[in-house]
């Protein structure tokens, strides 16, 4: 394949939609479609696999949409240039940079699809934080691990701890590590976890209950702890937060 050549990857879950696409790219020089896509999931999954230069994102799509899809590929070493399509009108767009980055609305034409893939450009920082109001709940954490992205999905979280420069995300299976803020993550995620103390959230769904049990301080004096499923350690509640104990 000539150096020139951009590889694309496809994203959209309706089968007509990616066969337009596919057909309009066949009419653009120095192009390859390396991959088609059905969800956000599956294209942060392909884009691993091919890495592509661009990935044409629809937004709307089952499973993760391209929203949340786009805040994960910018963790990657090398992020595609990403255009959005869909097909609702262009208001939301509105919280982009439309020099760093496109959109095409449904119907696609090919001339409006050339000056998009000519000005792609990977999404900067500020715009993802613009995509963060649109979408302001993941259904995933983004974990970068040995050159790849892992993605762990929230509801199977038990606590996010905070430590040093790094959030701990563990599982029932295992431990992650984050370079997110907790602040943030308890904002975002404030119907899903609770803070117990300081430097830790808890999945409610997680919380089998409360016990009282020896300080591990050495003194005489007991403290709050939560008893968490599925896992055997336990999560010191502190005081400020004993009332969540009252209510439970």
């Amino acid at each position: 394949m000539n150096e020139s050549t951009l590889k694309l990857l496809i994203a959209d879950d309706e089968a007509p939609a990616r066969n337009r696409l596919r057909d309009l790219l066949a009419d653009i020089a120095q192009l390859k479609v390396v991959a088609e896509a059905k969800n956000g999931k599956e294209t942060l999954e392909l884009v691993d696999e091919h890495q592509p230069d661009v990935v044409l994102l629809d937004i709307r799509m089952p499973v993760m949409d391209g929203i949340e899809a786009a805040q994960h590929l910018q963790k990657m070493v090398a992020p595609p240039a990403v255009i959005f399509t869909t097909a609702y009108d262009s208001y939301a767009m509105q919280a982009f940079d439309m020099n760093a980055v496109d959109y095409l609305l449904k119907p696609i034409r090919l001339e409006r699809l050339q000056t998009a893939i000519s000005k792609a450009r990977a999404l900067l920082p500020k715009q993802i934080e613009a995509l963060h109001k649109l979408q302001p709940q993941r259904t995933h954490l983004s974990i970068s691990e040995r050159g790849r992205i892992l993605l762990i999905p929230i509801n199977e979280v038990i606590y996010l701890r905070a430590e040093l420069k790094y959030i701990t995300v563990r599982t029932a299976e295992r431990e992650y590590l984050l370079e997110e803020s907790l602040t943030h993550l308890e904002q975002e995620f404030a119907s899903i976890f609770i803070r117990l103390h300081r430097n830790c959230l808890v999945a409610n769904a997680h919380i089998l209950g409360f016990e009282k049990r020896a300080s591990e301080a050495g003194s005489d004096e007991k403290q709050w702890v939560a008893l968490l499923r599925n896992v055997p350690e336990t999560i010191c509640v502190s005081r400020r937060q004993q009332h969540l104990v009252r209510m439970a």
